[in-house]
């Protein structure tokens, strides 16, 4: 154990590689992810109370940790606002705040102290920063650095007890009420397609048009008649083929190129005319298709009509692929660094073209430093300030609030005049994975001892069976009050209960859809900003 005393960065990446194997295996389908790390560290730092790592090392984890979930997460927050309005933030408000109290029955019931109730709302929403603003509250208020250490000591214990009984009783729900109500996830996914294109199989047709309605009519009143959610490619009129734009007019046996999902294309094809097995060829014609990577920053951040590009080239864009989704692309289709877009266009301008997006993997892994630390620098600003509330109530949003508000800000801004606030695709999903293992281990390792002390108490046994009541309890409240009362599709409704990314797998794994990110982002924001909120009000109310 010497080794480790003397080497805290040594352990700290014994934990982070043996965390991270073992939270990956997966039994019966389920696993903790990257939550392995938490219990792996609370192992060794059992085994001596010496065994610490710098408490530095965990509140860089935690600040870059929420500053990148809020940058990533800033979009589908917003996109959210205009779709459900506050109904969504509205209820999930409601079923944390009845958490709360559940929690405080805990504290009367079991009666613990303060610091361990607020660990446990902490650990049974699995919110880690819920957990790091606790400790951060009581280290800056609480004078006598013995009992401090004993109270965040407490904090951390009860948040330990608690989130794995978090994931077990969220699974369980989960798993009961799709079988008790009876959930068609094929049929949610079909009907919500329009809305989230997260299971969409973006296909292109050569569609040959015999419609005589459609005769003489240009692109832009077929797409305003038929609201379809669908690109005109090339047309191919005799032997002469050409890119189509809102005013190019069609005929009848004219040949044009579609892109679209393929359930809609199926609908649309019989429609227009009939599908030719021998799509048009780029081999016979002056036009060529490539897959760009948006690498240049005057780019990322602006929409598809503000580059004005057909204004230069003949091109079209056909779609534009983020992560692993494929979405239509459309004037209004914001870019950022790290997209891969699909053009069609004429050979000769295809060089210059892909210069203007840049197409440079190694630019797109890279991090702006000066965006990145300018936008942590606020949010931390933000943090340090405080609220004065009737009662001697004090609040400040601490190194887990702060950072996310500003990251929410600012990626919704996405850019301001030269700055490119949001990170590449690639970069803010390492970073998240790093800075989450950082965090993850330093509190597991910190409080391994005083976890394996309150078992001998005789008490944990009591939290432990608390907790996965708190949690089923919790849960089926969300999902019946979701799914009943407000109708929200339990696709979605999975991924607002997840809360942890090992549930969100789970859930997506049973929907067979990505839908579930959809609910988990959407409420991701505001839930982590409540959840860090109830968790600190818990802690001052019951001292």
């Amino acid at each position: 154990m010497e080794v480790f005393i003397e080497n805290p960065l040594l352990l700290l990446f014994v934990v982070a590689a043996i965390g991270y194997a073992l939270g990956n295996i997966k039994i019966k389908g389920v696993n903790f992810g990257v939550s392995g790390v938490l219990f792996v560290g609370l192992f060794f730092g059992a085994l001596n109370p010496e065994i610490k790592v710098p408490q530095i090392i965990v509140l860089l984890g935690l600040v870059v940790f929420i500053y990148t979930v809020g940058l990533h997460s800033a979009s589908a927050f917003y996109k959210a606002f205009k779709i459900r309005g506050f109904k969504d933030m509205i209820f999930i408000s409601i079923m944390l705040i009845a958490t709360g109290l559940l929690v405080y029955l805990i504290f009367i019931i079991l009666d613990i102290d303060h610091a361990m109730a607020a660990g446990i709302f902490a650990g049974a929403t699995t919110n880690t920063p819920a957990l790091a603003s606790i400790i951060d509250i009581i280290t800056s208020t609480v004078k006598d650095p013995i009992l401090a250490a004993q109270l965040s000591d407490n904090a951390v214990i009860g948040y330990s007890i608690s989130y794995p009984m978090a994931i077990i009783g969220v699974l369980f729900s989960l798993f009961i009420f799709k079988k008790i109500l009876k959930v068609d996830f094929q049929k949610e996914a079909k009907k919500l397609k329009n809305t989230y294109p997260v299971n969409r199989n973006i296909i292109n047709a050569s569609v040959v048009i015999k419609n005589e309605d459609f005769n003489g009519l240009t692109i832009r009143e077929i797409l305003k008649k038929n609201d379809w959610k669908i690109v005109f490619g090339r047309v191919k009129s005799g032997k002469e083929t050409n890119l189509t734009n809102w005013d190019t007019v069609l005929h009848v046996d004219d040949e044009v190129m579609l892109v679209g999902d393929s359930d809609d294309l199926e609908v649309i094809i019989p429609i227009i005319g009939y599908e030719n097995d021998e799509k048009i060829s780029y081999e016979s014609s002056s036009y060529t298709q490539r897959r760009i990577f948006v690498s240049n920053p005057n780019v990322s951040g602006k929409s598809i009509a503000s580059l004005n590009l057909s204004e230069h080239y003949n091109l079209i864009i056909t779609r534009v692929r983020r992560g692993d989704i494929d979405v239509i692309a459309s004037n209004n289709t914001v870019l950022e660094l790290g997209d891969r877009v699909r053009i069609v266009c004429k050979r000769k301008d295809a060089e210059e073209i892909t210069k203007v997006f840049g197409d440079s993997y190694d630019k797109i892994s890279h991090v702006n430093l000066f965006s990145f630390g300018l936008g942590i620098t606020l949010g931390l600003v933000v943090g340090m300030i405080k609220m004065e509330f009737p009662g001697g109530f004090n609040f400040s949003l601490g190194y887990a609030g702060g950072p996310l508000v500003v990251a929410l800000i600012l990626g919704g801004l996405r850019r301001s005049g030269p700055i490119v606030w949001v990170l590449p695709y690639s970069a803010n999903l390492t970073l998240r994975q790093f800075s989450l293992i950082l965090l993850l281990a330093g509190v597991g390792i910190n409080s391994g001892h005083s976890f394996i002390s309150t078992f001998h108490s005789g008490n944990g046994l009591q939290i432990f069976a608390a907790s996965i009541l708190l949690v089923i309890v919790s849960s089926s409240m969300l999902l019946l009050v979701g799914y009943k009362i407000l109708k929200i599709p339990y696709s979605i409704l999975s991924g607002m209960a997840a809360g942890q990314p090992a549930v969100l797998d789970f859930a997506n794994e049973q929907s067979g859809n990505k839908l579930p990110n959809i609910g988990y982002t959407t409420i991701l924001p505001v839930a982590l900003i409540l959840k860090i909120l109830i968790a600190q009000f818990l802690l001052t109310f019951l001292a």
